[in-house]
């Protein structure tokens, strides 16, 4: 892969996540203009912009950059792992556990904190469940993988019908837009970030594998792949990766579907460029979507995830016609 070729897109693709963040750290209930937003992030500006800044958009936009980057990637892991462009971070029902995990927190009235660890706790147990399931004591194939990963997604949507009918009204609102996807509690971007940058300083070096193996396990190991056990870390490294991103804000749907796969009709199917880009345009599609949920109908903020969907599902249906 010509270095032009990879360092042209990522850089364009980097400027575009920090103008994302800037205009993220600028509109709000109290809009800051850009020299003042200068001030602010070099130490300077006043006490009020400050607090606006650094107390309370920095640690959202953060928050949503780093999920976005977190469902991009993982989507691009399974488009690999299962060999269909279409496939997204939720096809194997990592979000359904983790609902279940943060709604049983929320009806027992924990806090924020415990939610979110509750949520993790859901994703992973449904990971474990899949990937035992699914492998049994016959082999692993993508295809198991997929189906098992359907059905659990479907046990887990049934305990959510159940929790939702048997909970207060009180508690309603806040499960549902945790089901939306939602940032407005998201004040600590540090562990996502945590995982974020390691991960993606992990994928690269197999990124070349994983060239292979998109072109099937049989061609990949005559190759000199070990299949298995890549996919088995695709698997684990994508499962990681979802759990702390719906830990961070809920069930935010879309990102890793459309990012990965536009990025490829645009760039190719070098999972070297194509892992970094999806983690910068998947973290500023994230960050402008929260921001236009939070600043459309102020002081009412809308769920990212309702964003997202919108506009998600028009251009999964153009992606969908033109794949015809």
């Amino acid at each position: 892969m010509p270095a032009v070729r990879a360092t042209l897109p990522l850089a364009m693709l980097a400027l575009f996540g920090a103008l994302a963040m800037a205009v993220s750290l600028a509109i709000g209930s109290v809009a800051i203009s850009p020299p003042e937003l200068w001030l602010v992030l070099t130490g300077g500006g006043s006490e009020l912009h400050q607090e606006l800044v650094l107390s309370l958009r920095a640690p959202r936009a953060l928050s949503a950059f780093a999920t976005g980057a977190l469902l991009a990637m993982a989507g691009a892991l399974m488009q690999v792992l299962l060999r269909n462009p279409l496939a997204d971070p939720y096809v194997l029902g990592i979000s359904g556990g983790a609902a279940v995990g943060a709604l049983l927190a929320m009806l027992l009235g924990a806090g924020m904190a415990l939610v979110s660890g509750s949520a993790f706790v859901g994703a992973m147990v449904s990971t474990v469940l899949v990937f035992g399931l699914s492998h049994g004591r016959g082999s692993w194939t993508t295809t198991r993988l997929l189906l098992t990963g359907v059905v659990i997604a479907a046990g887990w949507g049934a305990v959510i019908t159940f929790i939702l009918a048997m909970s207060p009204a009180e508690r309603l609102p806040g499960m549902l837009y945790w089901l939306m996807g939602d940032l407005s509690y998201a004040r600590s971007p540090e562990i996502a970030w945590l995982v974020l940058v390691p991960a993606l300083l992990l994928m690269l070096p197999i990124a070349r594998s994983l060239n292979v193996l998109a072109r099937g396990p049989m061609q990949a190991a005559a190759l000199g792949v070990s299949v298995r056990p890549l996919s088995w870390g695709v698997y684990g490294l994508a499962s990681l990766l979802t759990g702390v991103a719906v830990t961070t804000a809920g069930s935010v749907g879309f990102v890793g579907l459309i990012v990965p796969h536009m990025l490829r009709l645009a760039l190719g199917n070098d999972q070297r460029l194509i892992l970094p880009a999806s983690a910068l345009a998947g973290g500023a599609f994230l960050t402008l979507a929260d921001t236009l949920a939070r600043s459309m109908m102020a002081p009412v903020q809308l769920p990212v995830g309702v964003i997202t969907a919108l506009l998600g599902v028009p251009t999964f249906l153009y992606l969908l016609y033109r794949s015809r």
